[in-house]
């Protein structure tokens, strides 16, 4: 039987405690990927008293089935694949996709932002937090935002995901905390048994918080 949590919050409040070593650390930036990961991020932030920005990441879906990522594009340009599934799909109908989702990740730094410069990554330990890792395509997008911003250290921490997706982060020398790793992972919705879709409004809310203490 599937681990549950009651919903974000409650699984934000027990990964904070996982994370708690960093609690109060100047040189820790906390990221989340938008929008689930951001309810589950805030949670950290206020137990850390760490201020909490977005990276934002966009699934790349396949041209017969956009639910279904064949890859994952960042907000840098940064694009992750899944090798065999890109080259079993028509290359053009792929790129269109691309342009589609590069327009939506614009909208959303607009949005999320509003103009305010993310923090430099220089020299510092960055914490990158979602409600969970199926493909972990996104998350590898991410990853590499830190990584070509010269981030210190990258550290990944989610409730839970799968087994496989976070072995792979691992060996690309990411350090993974994760609450659970289950054998077999469905969806990322199934490990909470309240997982409503999250709006802008509350993603903005949320971080508009954090924008003032910064």
């Amino acid at each position: 039987m599937d681990m549950l949590y009651k919903n974000r919050e409650e699984a934000g409040t027990k990964l904070a405690e996982r994370l708690k070593n960093f609690s109060g650390k100047t040189d820790v930036l906390l990221y989340a990927l938008p929008r689930g990961g951001v309810v589950v991020a805030d949670e950290v932030a206020k137990a850390l008293g760490i201020p909490l920005d977005v990276i934002v990441t966009r699934k790349i879906g396949a041209p017969s089935n956009e639910e279904y990522a064949i890859g994952a594009l960042a907000e840098t340009g940064e694009v992750v694949w899944n090798e065999a599934e890109y080259k079993a799909n028509d290359s053009k109908k792929i790129e269109e996709i691309v342009e589609v989702e590069k327009k939506e990740a614009k909208r959303r730094i607009d949005v999320y932002r509003k103009g305010r410069p993310s923090p430099s990554f220089e020299g510092r330990t960055v914490i990158i937090i979602d409600d969970g890792i199926a493909t972990g395509l996104t998350m590898k997008a991410a990853v590499l935002v830190a990584r070509h911003q010269k981030a210190a250290k990258i550290i990944v921490a989610v409730p839970h995901g799968a087994k496989e997706s976070i072995a792979e982060l691992r060996q690309d020398g990411v350090e993974v905390v994760a609450l659970e790793e289950p054998e077999w992972y469905g969806a990322v919705g199934q490990f909470y048994s309240d997982f409503p879709q999250v709006e802008d409004k509350e993603v903005n809310y949320i971080l508009e918080k954090y924008a003032k203490e910064k």
